[in-house]
């Protein structure tokens, strides 16, 4: 088999093949990897028989470059890539990003806007009788009527905007194999009400048990309908329990399937198994390959899935929250591939998942059963039936840094502290400390206001302040010097300026200033976004207190970094109408002084300082992809891009994408 999945005409020649299965047509380049989802897909199909081949970031204003393969015998295959195309394009503040890693050379512009919804269309003009099926985050997390941020509008289901014929939501692997066979057999239409995890048109509802929710008509004039929507979507995204769910658009449903069936671990196995060569196609060399891969290269993805119920993440509506888990056997076999590459420095990036530490289901139920619905299995507050071992994750570290020519094991995924404390294992905290964590271990907090962080689904701050003392204490056993690196968000539902002053002052009472602080992006699927938009929490139906201003959010986010003198005036502004001004003053309890004190000499050497270390990072990373070709920069998996509102890969379990906010 070759090294890469055919790209060109000539390599199907080379083949002997006059016609192709399938045609996938992905926005991110094409990089041979697990954590890529174009490449999973095509190597999946690859391996069961079809010929596939695949078409990275077309000329999208040119339908002729979506013929360069030809027309394919069974299917064209439609994915935005491994984040939704809007959020990889914009910030919080719905300003451009300056680079985009999942392009060559790190180059922005190399897809549209809505590429899926773009791709499709134009494979559907070039081919017109050829089947469309849409896939990936974008399509995954559009499904149904959703608020788009970006053009503040609710927007119909991707899947009647971009006329595709089916969409497949959820990791894929199971749902494409079923449409492929449905598909070879001629009997695409008949099977598809039967697939799990997929969704499509039709007139009529289908027969048995159907969950209809309020139409797209509705649900754009009416916020409160929009929120009803949205919670009976909410819960049947369970495989075991969940419900076919039915939305009207004009005169014809979307039909969303049940979720598909969580992969065996044997089927995890032979994913995972695949001949990928761990590389970007060579055409990139030429501009220093695709930054992301650095971030994913040589780590491993142990697990897909989370339990932990984070309303600003989408994982629940994508990989859902039945955790699936590889075997030991399959984990070691990828390690020592990586370990026989050339560019292999000893060091193992990650092991993990969407949570590092979430190994295995929530309990024994989940796996047969389903989860509960309407309970949060981790947080605000762990359920009683929660497994909290580690045993099987720490099993899994221990035989991996054993292994010839592995000098550490890192672990970079995004760690629950709370399902640590809740385990009571500072034993693991101890060994995590001892080999695990290089310098700084990264966690998400996210708020300390009880009331954001009941809203958020997140632990409160006592449970971090105990983890905290943990984590020091097993430092100071082991001589070492490492620090906890918390992540807070701001402007997230629910958090009004009094919560943002309740924030910086933890922030002074414990001597953190935030390097970096993220406003919450109100991505499509997640519930605080509905919260977002609707002002309403859709499981309670109670009313929340929403941050839309720019005015607002800017001075919620100055508050986390009130230290910074550009800040000055933003921060002052806040504590005015939070009727705070004794944190103005001198007082070893203020947060500013009266007066803002030398702003332009510090706030210059600070910009200046900024700019400097930017460019020497820059300038590095500059010189490592032109003198490295294919060679990785040996970058940390879970690295966060610049600006905080762009996800890295790890939390999105390494493939498919993931939502904006995402973090355990």
């Amino acid at each position: 088999m070759s090294d890469f999945l055919i790209t060109e005409r000539a390599e199907m020649e080379a083949r002997g093949w006059a016609e192709l299965d399938f045609v996938l047509i992905t926005g991110d380049a094409y990089v041979d990897h697990p954590s890529f989802a174009g490449s999973v897909i095509g190597r999946l199909l690859e391996h069961h028989g079809y010929r596939v081949g695949l078409i990275a970031q077309p000329d999208w204003q040119d339908v002729e470059a979506f013929k360069i393969l030809g027309k394919p015998r069974l299917a064209s295959l439609v994915t935005a890539g491994n984040l939704d195309s809007m959020l990889n394009k914009f910030t919080a503040a719905k300003k451009f990003r300056h680079n985009d890693d999942y392009s060559p050379g790190g180059e922005s512009g190399h897809r549209p806007d809505r590429a899926t919804l773009v791709y499709a269309n134009r494979m559907r003009e070039a081919f017109r009788d050829v089947p469309v099926i849409i896939g990936g985050i974008e399509a995954s997390l559009r499904r149904f009527a959703h608020y788009d941020y970006w053009s503040d509008t609710v927007r119909r289901s991707l899947l009647v905007d971009s006329k595709a014929d089916a969409l497949i939501y959820g990791m894929g692997e199971k749902q494409i194999l079923e449409l492929a066979k449905a598909l070879d057999e001629n009997r695409f239409v008949e099977k598809l009400p039967s697939i799990k995890g997929v969704c499509y048109m039709s007139k009529t509802l289908p027969e048995g048990k159907v969950v209809e929710c309020p139409s797209y008509e509705i649900v754009k004039e009416d916020k409160r309908q929009f929120a009803e929507a949205f919670r009976l979507q909410y819960y049947e995204q369970d495989p075991f329990i969940g419900k076919t769910v039915a939305q009207l658009h004009g005169d014809r449903y979307v039909i969303q399937n049940s979720p598909a069936l969580p992969l065996t671990q044997a089927e995890m196995d032979e994913v995972y198994s695949l001949p990928f060569s761990r590389h970007w196609h060579p055409r990139y060399d030429a501009k220093g390959g695709v930054p992301a891969l650095s971030e994913v290269q040589f780590s491993l993805v142990s697990h897909r899935g989370c339990f932990g119920s984070c309303s600003f993440c989408a994982i629940t509506s994508h990989q859902g929250r039945i955790i699936q888990n590889r075997s030991h056997e399959s984990l070691i076999a990828e390690a020592e591939r990586m370990i026989a590459m050339p560019d292999f420095k000893g060091y193992i990036h990650d092991v993990g998942g969407p949570t590092a530490n979430f190994r295995h289901t929530a309990c024994q139920k989940q796996g047969t059963k389903g989860a509960c619905p309407g309970k949060n299995c981790a947080a605000p507050h762990a359920c009683e039936n929660l497994d909290t071992s580690h045993d099987d994750y720490l099993a899994i570290l221990r035989k991996l840094r054993k292994l010839n020519g592995v000098k550490k094991v890192f672990v970079r995924s995004g760690l629950r502290y709370d399902y640590v404390l809740e385990d009571n294992n500072r034993e693991f905290v101890k060994e995590l400390c001892e080999h695990h964590v290089s310098g700084q271990l990264k966690v998400a907090p996210e708020h300390v206001s009880e009331a954001v962080t009941e809203i958020m689904g997140k632990a409160d701050k006592n449970v971090f302040l105990k983890f905290k003392d943990w984590f020091e204490t097993a430092n100071r056993q082991l001589g070492k010097k490492q620090f906890l690196v918390p992540y807070f968000m701001s402007s997230h539902p629910g958090c009004t300026l009094a919560d943002a002053v309740e924030l910086a002052e933890f922030l002074r009472d414990q001597k953190m200033t935030p390097e970096q602080v993220q406003d919450f992006i109100p991505t499509p699927g997640s519930l605080s976004t509905a919260m977002y938009y609707t002002g309403i929490n859709p499981l309670t139906g109670e009313t929340v207190y929403v941050a839309k201003k720019g005015r607002d959010k800017a001075m919620q986010r100055a508050l986390m970094q009130y230290k910074n003198p550009d800040n000055y005036d933003l921060v002052r502004e806040a504590l005015v109408k939070a009727g705070r001004t004794d944190l103005i003053g001198f007082g070893p309890l203020c947060l500013i002084p009266p007066r803002p004190i030398g702003r332009n000499k510090v706030g210059n050497q600070h910009s200046k300082q900024g700019v400097n270390r930017r460019s020497k990072s820059q300038s590095k990373q500059q010189s490592t992809n032109k003198t490295s070709g294919r060679q990785s920069s040996g970058r940390q998996q879970t690295a966060k891009m610049n600006d905080r509102g762009k996800i890295s890969i790890s939390k999105q379990s390494k493939r498919g994408g993931l939502a904006g906010n995402r973090r355990p």
